[in-house]
């Protein structure tokens, strides 16, 4: 697995880079396939904040994207956390491509053949206010997939909402996180 370590505002020693390479390397016995890691360290700036240091690993393979943050007084504990939530999250992933396999066992109504969308993040957004600009603008590649793969790639970045084509209707959709904690769906007519 490629594992690439970045950071802002922090220095990453060469004892620490071992230990976050070799936590990470990890994670693939949780599902074969994930070719790349991208671990970014940051430090929070306001002293009000008790878990200063910020840590964000997001895994790629399979053609998806698997996502999480966490954050801990030291780097090494917010490593931790991360890893943890990671972990659950390719479990889960795990889960339902095992359960695509397997008709009878899947929940899905119409599994497709892999197609996925890779997206990084969603869009800042500034308050609404008078004069407002768009400061940061994202793209990335929307690949065809039924909304059940894209509530399920939105659970993998940890978002509240996804944005992709649907294999269905070869519309543009987004899926969403609602207040009930269950998910909506948004077609393009």
């Amino acid at each position: 697995m490629d594992i690439a370590i970045r950071s802002r505002k922090l220095r990453i020693t060469k004892a620490m880079r071992a230990t976050v390479e070799e936590k990470v390397s990890r994670l693939s016995r949780y599902l074969d396939g994930m070719e790349r890691a991208e671990v970014w360290f940051a430090e929070e700036q306001n002293p009000r904040i008790a878990d200063k240091e910020i840590c964000e690993i997001t895994m790629f393979g399979h053609g998806h994207i698997v996502r999480a943050k966490g954050a801990a007084a030291d780097p090494l504990a917010a490593v931790d956390r991360v890893v943890d939530k990671l972990e659950h999250r390719m479990e889960k992933l795990k889960g339902k491509l095992v359960g695509r396999s397997h008709p009878r066992r899947s929940g899905l109504a119409n599994g497709s053949n892999g197609a996925r969308a890779i997206a990084d993040e969603s869009l800042d957004s500034a308050p609404e206010e008078p004069g407002t600009r768009i400061v940061k603008t994202k793209q990335f590649d929307i690949k065809p997939m039924t909304p059940e793969e894209a509530a399920l790639q939105m659970e993998l970045l940890g978002h509240d909402f996804f944005f992709f084509t649907n294999a269905e209707t070869e519309r543009a959709a987004v899926v969403y996180r609602r207040a009930d904690t269950n998910i909506g769906l948004i077609d393009t007519t």
